[in-house]
């Protein structure tokens, strides 16, 4: 017998965050290791590692494999002649029979499928999905292979509002489980409320009122949180950007950038923070060097970027800047400028943003936070890029300074 008519295991998924174990970030991630052979793809949509446990060849008449379903794969519809029992081992998936919607399981749930219920089972849209899959009484029976499961039925899969112990709406776990597949907040079990009214706002209501993207999202997250002096936010938000695929070079070069904004006094717990966490990711370091000028050309080269960014009012500044204050503008050009913005890893589009939301989030910067909306527009980025970034940053930094940098934008726009 062909072990891999065995093998489509009922696999319910959920779309929650999983319990953390681990008291010092408050949250975990699933690993998935020893991941088999792949499946043949005639009877599987995507990427599907099997390990056979127990095959037909043994005297148990029976088949167990280990199951690892990569994000957004899946069976076929497949139905058992004898049934089919799913033990859920790691990550979070769907399961769906026929005439049936969706649903979702996760670690510990156990699936007892019918004999002949045809059915499908595979990952989320955004984790990995692992199951123990046993099928029993193989000489009286056998698996059928029916069509693959298209897009349209996959993604049709609703997430119900009340879900589990708290009510987040089907776009809010979606959109949570996308940065964080594998985890929950501390706070979910002492303070239901507060986060079923957060993850809501956060991760339904705001991004259904901006278009950015989701990388756009994290990194003005990241450096809002610098500039906000969230550690512990900033720290969740390094493991959201490793696991949607910013690479640790642009986490660094965000935390420097922020350095000429914030400062080295309030940067530095955030740069050790980050040491930490890319050591737990086994990421080596001192990370690839960055730098692009040398002492001899750091000032023209930052000059260059400024007068390019901000136009002939660098000029200005520089010609009518105190005796006494000079130096300041020379500041602005050889360090600011000079030794950060050319930096490799972000262009200036991506930088301006940055600042942008460093300064919306730092409060009584209002000359510098206009100066940045018009350098913003000069690159690139229009009105409806900088308003999206402050309805992002919205629940994190409230209404005062967003009302604040909304105000700067309708100023700037205004006079544009």
């Amino acid at each position: 017998m062909n072990y891999f008519k065995y093998l489509a295991i009922l696999l319910p998924l959920l779309f929650q965050h999983l319990s953390a174990q681990n008291t010092d970030k408050n949250y975990s991630m699933t690993s998935f290791k020893d991941k088999g052979t792949l499946a043949p793809k005639e009877h599987f949509t995507g990427t599907v590692y099997v390990n056979m446990n127990v095959t037909a060849d043994d005297i148990y008449n029976s088949v167990v494999g280990t199951v690892t379903f990569e994000p957004k794969a899946r069976t076929n519809w497949h139905s058992h002649d004898t049934g089919q029992i799913l033990m859920v081992t790691k990550g979070i998936g769907y399961y769906q029979e026929v005439g049936k919607p969706i649903i979702t399981i996760k670690e510990g749930d156990v699936i007892k499928i019918a004999s002949k219920v045809k059915h499908w089972h595979g990952g989320s849209h955004y984790s990995q999905m692992q199951h123990i899959a046993i099928v029993t009484q193989l000489d009286q029976g056998e698996t059928i292979w029916n069509q693959p499961v298209t897009d349209t039925e996959y993604n049709s899969y609703e997430a119900p509002v009340e879900h589990v112990d708290n009510a987040l709406s089907p776009a809010a776990i979606q959109n949570h489980e996308a940065l964080w597949p594998n985890f929950t907040f501390d706070l979910k079990h002492t303070d239901p409320e507060l986060i079923e009214i957060f993850d809501n706002f956060a991760f339904d209501q705001t991004y259904s009122n901006s278009d950015l993207d989701i990388k756009t999202r994290v990194l003005t997250t990241l450096a809002s949180s610098i500039a906000s002096q969230g550690l512990t936010q900033y720290k969740l938000f390094v493991d959201a950007a490793l696991q949607i695929g910013i690479t640790p070079q642009e986490i660094k070069e965000v935390v420097y950038q922020a350095v000429p904004y914030v400062g080295m006094a309030k940067v530095v717990d955030f740069v050790y923070a980050t040491n930490d966490l890319f050591k737990q990711h086994n990421i080596t370091l001192p990370l690839e060097p960055q730098a692009t000028v040398t002492e001899a050309n750091r000032e023209e080269k930052g000059l260059e970027l400024m007068k390019a960014t901000f136009g002939e009012r660098i000029s200005q500044n520089r010609a009518n800047a105190p005796a006494d204050q000079k130096h300041f503008q020379e500041f602005l050009a050889t360090n600011c400028f000079g030794d950060y913005y050319t930096r490799k890893g972000f262009d200036m589009k991506t930088r301006e943003l940055l600042t942008f939301s460093m300064l919306i989030s730092m409060g009584g910067t209002t000359s510098q936070v206009k100066g940045h909306i018009q350098g913003n527009l000069n690159v690139g980025n229009n009105r409806n890029v900088l308003v999206g970034v402050v309805t992002q940053l919205v629940p994190y930094i409230g209404y005062p300074r967003s009302l604040n940098a909304l105000g700067d934008i309708n100023e700037v726009t205004a006079e544009n």
